[in-house]
């Protein structure tokens, strides 16, 4: 996953997210992935 984030602060937040083991904590980290996916391929390109 980290390949397709590029920020600094994205990948904080992103381990920040992966500690999280509840329902609700996945459901954030995959969402967090694809917006943070698609917004850093726009923000590169």
């Amino acid at each position: 996953m980290q390949r397709y984030i590029k920020t600094k602060c994205g990948l904080e937040k992103l381990d920040r997210l992966k500690t999280s083991h509840t329902l609700i904590g996945k459901i954030r980290l995959w969402w967090f992935v694809i917006i943070a996916s698609i917004r850093d391929t726009i923000i590169k390109s």
